[in-house]
């Protein structure tokens, strides 16, 4: 049957393929997919390969070796092996995040979820960029990663909510415009670049694909060692110390000579914010910040800050705490530059500000593109799984011609969740995409391992659910799905085994019935 598609290879479809969103799960779940692909010798038939949330944290390492595809076993091997590696120092997390403050005119919290908390899953800092692979993957699907604009979303413009990235060009996948991906960050007015942005790295594109799994409180968490490192001013020596044995260090009773007074008021806002946010007990960490403050403040300032401090809730604590950065001229900053830093990680920690970028399209004439994006200086886009937690729209784009789409669904619970909103999108924005039934959710708690939709004009669509009855058993699905929650710590090494098996097994049992469709799509094409 292969030699059949092998010599038909001029009649080939187009086939996407499409890895959702899921954390953890969904990195190592299109991992097991797509080595179990080249065992059955698809790979190579697969002229897309895109990704959204989770999925793109895997795709970011396969694209890292040139031509992967061509050696995936060892490269997997490879992957596995950084993913049980310790996690990246202190100091290496510091000085990324001090290159990121000092370069960039929109420093965000996509920046330091991505040095803090995603370096921790990931066990990497790519400081690579997406447009020097250009050359580099002849032999592998091309990748596109996926994201979208949250002002659009907010503002309902289904057409301009998807934002596709790829080595050469990066825009509104429906509308059709782009920039060249080099310039994506950069300032525009009127279509000229009037300011050059450092080109988006491969650590920060993972972070602003995969921010939805971003939690306030995880944060807050990772900012306390970090900031307790500062203060004990062993920046050479960060490598050796532990976030746990860093966590357990009482700085309120180090000496003055190790601790310096900006690091205690930061150390004690983000500990408060963190009791407030667990509802727990705040007063003492009220009347530390009240006393370290007092003598350096005049006395209208003074009073101010005592008046706010008397009753604390969520509200209170971020007027409360935007306060206390705003007076941080008042401090004795010791080490104005990286103290500087740990501010504005507070103050965007809470705004809540995610993916700030230059909009590439600002002032500009554009027929294709709603006037309320051309007016605005700067976009917000975000992980695209807050909305569809599939990267379907991309690959609709009608110049990509799409035949086939392979869809592989890593979510937790509902798989077809993504796929019945593409159905509903794809009405509004007339584009062709086939029905799927209306009892498809009733399946969602025991899903099959694959599905099949066509209809006229429209793509196949090949929809695998990741834990289904026939990698799980029947009264198996939940457990699995209870094992490996989107929220939680870096899988072990049994766990990211037991999933790459699960994974690869839902494309090696359906092996006929993917070539089976590919065949199909062919003569269609022929006749």
């Amino acid at each position: 049957m292969w030699y059949l598609l092998h010599s038909l290879q001029d009649e080939l479809p187009n086939i996407a393929l499409l890895a959702s969103g899921g954390g953890e799960r969904a990195m190592v779940g299109l991992l097991g997919s797509l080595v179990a692909l080249s065992k059955s010798d698809l790979l190579d038939c697969m002229l897309y390969l895109a990704g959204i949330s989770g999925s793109t944290w895997c795709m970011a390492s396969l694209y890292k070796e040139p031509n992967w595809s061509s050696n995936l076993e060892a490269v997997k091997d490879d992957f596995v092996q950084k993913l049980l590696q310790p996690d990246i120092s202190f100091k290496k997390k510091l000085l990324t995040l001090k290159k990121y403050y000092r370069q960039k005119d929109n420093f965000s919290l996509t920046d330091i979820w991505a040095v803090l908390v995603l370096s921790k899953i990931v066990k990497k800092i790519d400081e690579s960029t997406l447009t020097s692979l250009r050359s580099q993957h002849s032999k592998d699907p091309y990748p596109i990663y996926t994201v979208i604009d949250i002002q659009s979303r907010f503002d309902k413009l289904e057409a301009e909510k998807f934002v596709e990235i790829t080595p050469h060009e990066t825009g509104y996948s429906i509308p059709g415009v782009f920039v060249d991906t080099s310039c994506f960050g950069s300032h525009f007015d009127q279509g000229v670049k009037i300011n050059d942005q450092p080109e988006v790295d491969m650590l920060f594109l993972q972070g602003l694909c995969g921010s939805v799994l971003a939690d306030l409180e995880q944060i807050l968490e990772e900012l306390l060692p970090f900031t307790k490192m500062l203060m004990l001013h062993e920046l050479d020596m960060m490598g050796n110390h532990s976030s746990s044995e860093i966590k357990q260090t009482n700085v309120h009773s180090l000496s003055d000579p190790h601790v310096d007074e900006a690091g205690k008021v930061l150390l004690t806002l983000v500990e408060l914010n963190l009791l407030v946010l667990r509802k727990e007990d705040p007063s003492s960490h009220i009347q530390i910040l009240n006393d370290l403050l007092s003598g350096k403040l005049d006395k209208e300032k003074n009073e101010k800050l005592i008046t706010m401090s008397k009753e604390m809730n969520k509200k209170d604590i971020k007027e409360y705490t935007l306060y206390i950065c705003s007076l941080h001229s008042c401090w004795n900053l010791t080490c104005n530059e990286i103290w500087a830093v740990i501010v504005k990680c507070i103050e965007l920690v809470t705004h809540w500000i995610w993916g700030t970028t230059y909009n590439f399209l600002y002032n500009m004439t554009a027929e294709e593109v709603s006037p309320s994006i051309l007016k605005e200086e700067k976009r917000h886009y975000v992980d695209a799984g807050i909305d569809i937690n599939s990267p379907f729209l991309p690959v609709l784009r009608k110049e990509r011609h799409i035949d086939i789409i392979l869809s592989l669904d890593f979510s937790k619970t509902d798989p077809f969740k993504s796929l019945i909103k593409i159905v509903d999108m794809c009405k509004d924005l007339h584009i062709d995409f086939p029905e799927v039934p209306n009892d498809l959710e009733d399946e969602r708690d025991d899903p099959k391992d694959f599905y099949v939709f066509e209809g006229p004009n429209a793509p196949t669509v090949i929809h695998i659910p990741l834990f289904n009855k026939t990698n799980c058993g029947d009264k198996e699905i939940g457990k699995w799905r209870e094992t490996y929650k989107t929220f939680q710590l870096p899988y072990d090494s049994k766990m990211i085994y037991d999933l790459l098996e699960k994974a690869g097994m839902n494309i090696k049992d359906n092996k006929e019935k993917l070539l089976t469709e590919i065949q199909k799509v062919i003569k269609r094409k022929t006749s």
